[in-house]
């Protein structure tokens, strides 16, 4: 099948599905790519935890943070279905920066993510970013703000009006009602963007390869493996990733590396139709689509 048409066959897929989707899949070693709408800009939930760890990793290598230093960070006393980690504890703990990265990264913990934003605040994260090249991502706000949706206003049986609010309050201009949506005001990247990412992470670049390690073994032990993970795991590959979820929106981005040395850079990012919390359909789809695409790229 030409590509044109695999590519026409799977945005049908995903619409039958009640997803709109923005994907890229790249060979690291050839370059070769194979997406579906690739650069359009989508919030990124905690998808921002990525470049968040790179700028901590890297402030530690020059010496400008220790990883060994301890913190008191305050419980988070969130009680609403998502969150981990110490967003969940009722008491205050104290832990040390690298600690932190690992809870902000592999269990996708918010407040762990903020402890870390307070030594490095958005904006900071964003010009490290771009002293490293990196230039298609936004770094604009904390976690918390995630934690302060419509989803907190209603009540468990409301849910469903919550996720209608998010698929229909959008513009065509990809503003929105919803400010955790509205890729004026929140963080943001294209599958594209967090494709260069991963590819500075996993090639030689501007990245310090020490640094590049740590993100990429924090990344490998993501505990949130219920997307792609099933259609990328197996005894002859190796699946990092992080995930982003937020109202209708499921992302996740990682690497599959195979034992034949062939390595694959994945951006999956969707924007749900249906107004519902739990998709397991949807989940499904998304590593459905993306592994279509990385196999098709590997016959090439």
């Amino acid at each position: 099948m030409s590509t044109e048409a695999l590519l026409s066959e799977l945005r049908g897929q995903l619409r039958d599905g009640g997803l709109h989707g923005c994907l890229l899949v790249r060979d690291l070693h050839t370059g070769d790519e194979v997406g579906i709408d690739p650069d359009t800009q989508l919030p990124s939930a905690s998808l921002v935890k990525v470049p968040l760890a790179l700028a901590t990793a890297e402030r530690v290598r020059r010496g400008e943070l220790d990883g060994a230093t301890m913190l008191d960070v305050p419980p988070g006393r969130i009680t609403t279905p998502g969150p981990t980690g110490l967003s969940r504890f009722r008491h205050p703990v104290r832990i040390a920066v690298d600690d932190l990265l690992y809870l902000s990264t592999c269990l996708s913990d918010g407040t762990a993510a903020d402890a870390l934003f307070d030594l490095t605040p958005p904006a900071q994260v964003a010009e490290i970013l771009h002293e490293l090249g990196l230039r298609g991502i936004t770094v604009r706000h904390r976690m918390r703000e995630l934690s302060d949706t419509p989803v907190e206003r209603f009540d468990a049986a409301q849910v469903h009006l919550a996720h209608a609010l998010a698929i229909d309050a959008g513009t065509s201009g990809r503003g929105h009602r919803v400010p955790q949506l509205d890729t004026t005001r929140a963080n943001t990247g294209s599958a594209r963007a967090w494709v260069e990412l991963l590819q500075a992470l996993w090639t030689p670049s501007k990245i310090h390869p020490d640094v590049g390690l740590r993100v990429r073994d924090l990344m490998a032990h993501n505990v949130l493996r219920h997307r792609l993970a099933p259609d990328f795991s197996s005894d002859a590959t190796t699946w990092s990733s992080k995930t982003g979820t937020l109202l209708n929106l499921r992302h996740e981005i990682g690497v599959v590396e195979h034992s034949d040395g062939q390595t694959f850079a994945i951006a999956v990012l969707t924007e749900s139709l249906v107004p519902a919390s739990t998709q397991p359909g949807a989940e499904a789809l998304m590593a459905q689509v993306a592994r279509t695409l990385r196999d098709h790229l590997r016959q090439l």
